[in-house]
């Protein structure tokens, strides 16, 4: 029989040897940090506090800013009310001046028959002050909202497109320009690729899509910049929309043998037609000495005389225009034209050859295409088209460029035959 012998705890404890009480007092101290370490947060805790906290504060920064926002918001609201208020009221205002000056030159007119010579040089500067009035409000209404044209209603719908600074206006026709300049190098560089390397109809009708996509584009801007109080008017304005519907023709025209007899001259037309815009020189016109064959006063900057007669008249137009407006004899939205202007009698007149080569050379294109019209194998209504279209193009910029001459011909006799 086993007997097993108890011995009290405090002789266990002097039974113990003095190696494992001392593991087990470390075991009791291990046991001691753990519980500590619960009783302190992690780091990873400190971190996301101090976070929380600069979040807190950004946030009641942004509510501060926030708060200004929505005041200034509020202030600029109550502008805008002003600011249509005003636009009306001067709006109303010009158009209630425009009719009392309208029946008042109506008036002078018929007074004007029955007056002596004292009162009729009071009746002559009457109408000169009611056009100079005119004038004025001409300028005031580029800066008022008014109605589009029938174009822009056509194309935007009743956006109002008018820019209320002339920061802006400037901006977007320094745009319109920059706008010509790289389109028409690529459609110069288009049109000589279809002439000597790219001989598929397929080219060809990219090449014309071009030019339509071109011209629609032009005549929004134009209309734009008219609305904004730019002075380009008359023939200059229509003579875009004509382009664009002959490129249009030639977009549609199938082909063909009688195609295919008009398209290396029609190519050959347009690079001699498409400007290549080039930047001016500041206003300055350097480049004319060296198109009259004397030494080039800045040879680096200079740029030879190109085959086509649109370079010339952009390069030294927008020479002429900053000039111009420097002095203040222009407008700040005066554009480029292809065409002659009276504003260009002074220094550009050796341009006109060039002008009247291209417009007789479109009269060679409708006498062409009229005999093509006639030919046996001609089944396309586009070749009879296409030739009165060249026929309207020839007569609008042949006459309008003798008008311009004439205009001012006659002014310089009248200004030298005063004393």
């Amino acid at each position: 029989m086993t007997f097993v012998a108890r011995v009290a705890p405090a002789a266990q404890e002097q039974l113990v040897p003095p190696r494992a009480a001392g593991e087990r007092a470390g075991v009791g101290r291990w046991g001691a940090g753990r519980a500590a370490l619960r009783e302190q947060p992690p780091p990873s805790c400190t971190i996301m506090s101090g976070q929380l906290e600069r979040c807190e504060r950004e946030w009641h920064e942004l509510e501060g800013e926030f708060q200004e926002l929505q005041e200034t918001h509020r202030i600029y609201k109550q502008k805008l009310e002003e600011l249509a208020a005003l636009q009306t009221l001067c709006s109303s205002s010009i158009s209630k001046q425009k009719k009392h000056l309208k029946d008042l030159k109506l008036t002078l007119q018929r007074c004007k028959r029955h007056t002596t010579q004292e009162e009729a040089q009071l009746v002559q500067q009457m109408a000169a002050n009611i056009k100079e009035r005119q004038d004025v409000f001409f300028d005031m209404e580029a800066y008022l909202p008014k109605k589009n044209g029938l174009y822009l209603n056509l194309v935007l719908g009743n956006v109002n497109v008018t820019l209320l600074s002339n920061q802006a206006k400037f901006a977007y026709k320094d745009e319109y320009e920059k706008f010509k300049l790289y389109l028409t190098i690529i459609l110069l560089l288009g049109a000589v690729a279809c002439r000597f390397v790219l001989h598929y109809r397929v080219t060809d009708e990219v090449f014309n899509f071009l030019l339509v996509w071109y011209y629609c584009t032009l005549t929004i801007r134009e209309s734009i910049l008219i609305s904004n109080g730019s002075r380009i008017k008359g023939w200059w304005v229509s003579h875009h929309y004509v382009s664009t519907f002959l490129s249009g023709v030639m977009l549609t025209w199938p082909n063909g043998p009688i195609y295919q007899k008009f398209r290396n001259q029609f190519l050959a037309f347009s690079i001699f037609q498409i400007k290549t815009h080039q930047p001016s020189l500041g206003g300055r016109e350097e480049v004319l000495p060296c198109l009259l064959g004397t030494p080039c006063p800045e040879p680096g900057r200079c740029a030879p005389p190109a085959g086509c007669v649109q370079f010339l008249q952009y390069y030294y137009q927008r020479g002429c225009l900053y000039r111009l407006r420097a002095l203040g004899e222009r407008n700040h939205l005066d554009l480029t034209v292809e065409g002659f202007q009276s504003w260009m009698w002074r220094g550009l007149t050796f341009l006109l050859p060039f002008l009247f080569c291209g417009h007789f050379w479109q009269l060679y294109n409708a006498v062409t295409l009229f005999e093509l019209s006639s030919h046996e194998e001609c089944r396309e209504w586009q070749v009879f088209v296409l030739a009165l279209t060249f026929l309207i193009l020839f007569l609008g910029n042949f006459l309008t460029t003798l008008k311009v001459v004439h205009a001012k011909l006659q002014k310089n006799r009248g200004k030298t035959k005063q004393p």
